[in-house]
């Protein structure tokens, strides 16, 4: 703008919950100290100092997406305000959501609103010579219309500029799931133009940490694509880290040092319901879903040293991949399930390596810089994105699996934590200096950069959902 088990714990100083915390940073700093020190000193999140727990508001601080960099010859489209019918104050607007959405995908130059020819809302207003002289390819229309039941009508088309309807559709909601409409409406758009699905409809998880006079406040929260309705999922006084998705988007695993010992919890979103799978002694972290949602990944130190197991979710079975000296951390499942790449300090410096998933043969996938952690696989699995960390300066990279090649996307001080957008299109991370830290996104080609900033506290370990359907 995130280790699934190391880039975010803290030694605090006095305060009633910095026992525990320096427990759980000793806990962990035993199992992948040799790994993940290099970034921990390099960021500055290892650091002493008192911090009155507050209760977080989410709700009052979205993360507010500034567009720093968009493809050269994105397609200009007209998303024009829609029409409302009712007496009072439409509950959203949703011309401006979409437009927002459009844009942020890089692909999409939205013309501003001051210099539309009109404001039709339907086909039959439309004169479409004069939506050419502005240079628009494309126009979203549409109105919305209040019911007395307190749904809202709503009507969307997709004009081509030179003549046609490419798409249109009608739908009853909730006024509550407008902002969600909106979003849908934008992957139509994107899917119909791009020939690929959008997924502004989707949800990122994060981990924020607020410092108070006495002590840190954890807080696991999950938003809206664009940062906005963020919820609480999970908030603590010792560190929270790792969230990563089931694969139906239900659930979220994530490491939590409750007690001063780290654990592994399930905890599904709709209910918040939650269940610890893994709290073996020594390190339990870096949970990661396999794709069909049956087993997770994890690192543990249970004996002895970090090393790669599976546990099947319904039998609790648990089945060690790795067995060596070093200290093995961060899976992250191939699409088809067949392998997991993990971190590995085996060669001396951490590399990524991959295994089968049921056992084999450890592959190296990496051999170009001295540091290269956090691998997550593409949803298409194409690609890897990985962590490169070069004389102190930790900048995320992706590697075409086919032909072997990477090639660095950030240039930042210290970026971490790459997670894909379910379409494979653009890659969120952590960034961080050293005075702030917040989410940003760039896309697989390093085309598009983008920043979300949440100005009141430190923001990173984003974790983006996969496909969701309606709420």
């Amino acid at each position: 703008m995130s280790e699934r088990t190391s880039f975010t714990v803290f030694v605090q100083g006095p305060g009633r919950s910095a026992p525990i915390a320096r427990r759980a940073a000793r806990a962990l700093g035993r199992c992948v100290s040799r790994l993940a020190w290099p970034l921990l000193l390099a960021s500055g999140v290892l650091s002493t100092g008192a911090a009155l727990a507050q209760q977080a508001s989410p709700d009052e601080n979205p993360l507010v997406v500034v567009i720093e960099k968009g493809t050269e010859g994105a397609v200009p489209i007209a998303v024009v305000p829609f029409g409302w019918a009712g007496n009072t104050r439409a509950p959203l607007d949703m011309a401006d959501v979409i437009g927002a959405d459009l844009r942020r995908s890089g692909r999409f130059a939205p013309i501003a609103e001051r210099d539309l020819p009109g404001r039709p809302t339907t086909q039959q207003e439309v004169s479409l010579p004069a939506w050419r002289a502005i240079g628009a390819n494309n126009l979203v229309i549409g109105r919305m219309t209040p019911a007395s039941n307190g749904s809202v009508s709503v009507e969307f088309q997709l004009l081509d500029a030179n003549g046609g309807r490419l798409s249109g559709q009608r739908w009853d909601v909730p006024a509550s799931q407008l902002r969600w409409l909106a979003h849908h409406i934008s992957d139509l758009i994107y899917e119909k133009l791009l020939g690929e699905r959008g997924a502004f409809n989707t949800r990122i998880a994060y981990i924020t940490e607020r410092r108070t006079p006495e002590t840190r406040i954890y807080t696991l929260l999950v938003a809206d694509s664009d940062g906005f309705n963020p919820q609480v999922v999970l908030q603590r006084r010792t560190p929270i880290m790792s969230p990563t998705w089931s694969p139906d988007g239900r659930y979220l695993a994530y490491v939590s040092f409750e007690g001063g010992r780290s654990g592994v919890y399930v905890q599904e979103l709709s209910s918040g319901a939650r269940s610890r799978v893994s709290a073996f002694t020594g390190h339990n972290g870096a949970p990661a879903f396999s794709p069909d949602g049956s087993r997770l990944a994890l690192s543990l130190s249970k004996d002895g040293n970090a090393e790669i197991y599976t546990l099947e979710l319904s039998s609790k079975r648990l089945r060690r991949l790795t067995d060596n000296s070093a200290i093995d951390t961060e899976p992250t499942w191939s699409a088809d399930g067949r392998y997991i790449a993990f971190n590995s300090d085996r060669g001396g410096r951490p590399q990524i390596y991959r295994i089968p998933a049921n056992g084999g043969e450890v592959e190296r996938l990496t051999f170009e810089g001295a540091y290269n952690a956090r691998p997550q696989y593409s949803p298409d699995g194409r690609h890897l994105a990985f962590v490169r960390g070069d004389d102190g300066v930790f900048r995320i990279g992706v590697m075409d699996l086919g032909s072997g090649q990477s090639r660095i996307l950030t240039d930042s001080f210290l970026d971490e934590s790459p997670t894909f957008a379910p379409n494979g299109s653009m890659i969120l991370y952590a960034t961080s200096n050293r005075r702030s830290s917040a989410l940003a996104a760039v896309s697989v080609d390093g085309n598009v950069q983008q920043t979300l900033v949440e100005q009141r506290v430190a923001t990173r370990e984003p974790a983006w959902s996969p496909f969701l359907g309606r709420k």
